[in-house]
């Protein structure tokens, strides 16, 4: 099984610039995530745009969705910032695509290393080997479908929109 990880930005992939203070992009940190987490999964990693996910745009959301059309693998893992990953998920999740697509981020960038990001991208590369067909946000452990999912700003987590029922 092949998957193929697409890399959009977000606090996942920023770094933090001594100087002034601010947050910037430069590479992605994929690919040392993947190798300081052992994986030894046949991924594919594309970055697409380096981008703080509030800049994104409806066209950056097309973009994002005719690249998961365009890719040869069914089982995708996009790497997206917290702040808009449910707009995101509901573009994919209506798009209509027969593949499986699970949307992961971070709260704190990688590079802080007291990141939720590698444990977050483990948990997303595991539910996308493992869910049925379909558009995904994983975060903290929790997978939710695309169109039961929201942010919980104030908690700092993701939440499903409606219970849950067992």
């Amino acid at each position: 099984m092949n998957i193929h990880i697409i890399v959009t930005g977000g606090t996942f992939d920023k770094e933090y610039n001594e100087l002034n203070g601010e947050l910037y992009f430069k590479n992605t940190h994929v690919p040392e995530m993947l190798s300081l987490g052992r994986s030894g999964l046949k991924t594919e990693i594309q970055t697409l745009m380096m981008v703080d996910s509030l800049q994104m745009t409806p066209d950056d959301r097309v973009r994002i969705v005719e690249c998961c059309r365009t890719v040869a693998a069914d089982r995708i893992v996009i790497t997206h910032g917290t702040d808009t990953m449910t707009d995101t998920a509901a573009a994919l999740g209506r798009s209509g695509l027969d593949k499986t697509i699970v949307l992961t981020g971070a709260m704190v960038p990688y590079k802080f290393g007291s990141s939720d990001g590698l444990f977050n991208l483990g948990a997303a590369l595991a539910f996308v080997q493992s869910l049925a067909s379909g558009v995904y946000v994983a975060m903290n452990g929790h997978v939710f479908p695309w169109d039961n999912v929201q942010k919980n700003k104030a908690a700092g987590i993701f939440e499903p929109l409606h219970p849950i029922v067992d």
